[in-house]
């Protein structure tokens, strides 16, 4: 009998699809391949076809196409990988992909007789989102608006396409066309919760030349690089005041000097660069500490310390380091803004401030610095929000159950996946 395939397309696999392709691996009688770029990382089990971009890195099209065009390019040597697994008489019952860099559109004509699901991240929009949030940045006139909408094109083909979609949160599902919002189900990507346990009272932290004493007061911040998109200029504007009021914190912020998101400083080669100019000697570097990239256990040591883990973003993507923040029991000062505040009820599980307001949260903060033990209720909730909602076993990996059950072809696969989680409910419940 030959195997049940699955395949998974995306960039820069295994990203949110790590734990559904891990499952999938797991299930008896499931092939599992994906494709990605040359620098997407192995994941144990799963058949990894790479490609690379060729050709011009800057389209020659019209400005408003030249998204589309680039991602024609990227469609075109996803085609070919494509082509190559059916080649090898590789022809998927499921196809998971993520559609905003194009890699979606041949796989519809390739494989007709597949289900494809999308993962609908986010749909671009000139207002009402991330774009003209924040105003101290950005200056868009009518032509950028257009191309900022213009950048859903291959999203939208690929949600026509497909025969259902996920969002990972409510908010992200709400910011697509409401005709396309049926065909859009909110699954998280999940966390795995073994790592992810807080260690209470374990004061003392070392990591390379930091050293964090026991009576130390620690704030975190973490994003994958330091920039406006997640509020690096509003945090950087608390830090004065919360040195000022607490003359034992110590300022730990993890994150790169590139640009994940949004345009980069005009004058400036870094953002950081930007808000210690700005500062200046307001920043006693004896106590705020930039500590670049940090490997995951050494992430996951400082956010099991933190006393105060502050977490800001535009209207955009919700980060994952937020969850886990929370599922280690941190007390997480988060912006008042829809992404945050679909996880966070203010003052139940933790704290929210709005987002241009440094004044306030660096008062939050040092509340937070100053009584612990009033917060320990909040950190405590905050876990029990992420074992609840979103850990991939217990509530993400149900839920795609259902939507195989609902959208999915493929009988042997449906049972194989039913099966499976019997099993696994059979087993937690004992």
């Amino acid at each position: 009998m030959r195997p049940i395939d699955i395949l998974f397309v995306h960039n820069n696999f295994p990203a949110q699809f790590r734990h559904l392709a891990q499952r999938f691996t797991e299930l008896p009688d499931v092939r599992v391949k994906a494709i990605g770029v040359n620098s997407a990382p192995s994941l144990p089990g799963v058949d990894m076809r790479r490609y690379s971009m060729q050709g011009p890195t800057r389209s020659q099209a019209h400005p408003f196409a030249q998204r589309f065009d680039l991602d024609c390019r990227r469609a075109e040597v996803v085609l070919y990988e494509a082509s190559q697994l059916r080649s090898e008489g590789f022809y998927p019952q499921m196809i998971y992909v993520h559609p905003g860099w194009g890699e979606a559109l041949p796989l519809r004509n390739l494989f007709p007789d597949a289900n494809l699901c999308s993962f609908a991240e986010f749909y671009y929009s000139p207002s009402g989102t991330d774009v003209g949030f924040d105003k101290e940045f950005e200056q868009f006139g009518l032509d950028g608006e257009v191309r900022i909408s213009l950048r859903n094109a291959t999203t939208l083909l690929s949600l026509v396409d497909s025969d259902f979609a996920i969002a990972p949160t409510h908010w992200q599902h709400s910011v697509f066309p409401q005709e396309f919002r049926p065909k859009l189900h909110v699954v998280h990507d999940g966390l795995e919760m073994e790592k992810l346990v807080p260690h209470p009272g374990a004061r003392r932290l070392t990591l390379s030349s930091l050293d964090i004493g026991a009576e130390d007061e620690l704030v975190t911040f973490v994003s994958r690089n330091l920039e406006p998109y997640r509020g690096f200029h509003i945090f950087m504007r608390a830090i004065p005041e919360i040195l000022r009021h607490r003359p034992k914190a110590r300022i730990v912020l993890v994150g790169g000097d590139l640009v994940s998101y949004g345009a980069p400083p005009r004058h400036h080669s870094s953002w950081r660069n930007y808000m210690l100019e700005e500062l200046g000697d307001r920043i006693d570097f004896r106590r705020v500490h930039f500590v670049g990239k940090v490997d995951y256990d050494d992430y996951l040591s400082l956010l099991r310390r933190s006393d105060a883990h502050v977490y800001l973003t535009y209207p955009f993507v919700l980060s994952w380091s937020m969850l886990e923040a929370m599922a280690l029991e941190c007390l997480v000062i988060g912006s008042d803004t829809p992404p945050v505040a679909e996880v966070i009820r203010n003052g139940e599980n933790g704290l929210l401030v709005p987002f241009f307001d440094p004044r306030q949260l660096a008062e939050r903060v040092v509340s937070a610095l100053a009584e612990p033990h009033r917060y320990a209720p909040l950190r405590q909730a905050a876990r029990q929000t992420i074992l609840a909602n979103y850990t991939f076993d217990r509530s993400c990996w149900p839920r795609h159950v259902a939507l195989l059950r609902e959208y999915c072809y493929s009988t042997r696969l449906v049972r194989t996946v039913e099966d499976d989680f019997m099993a696994r409910q059979a087993r937690i419940s004992r």
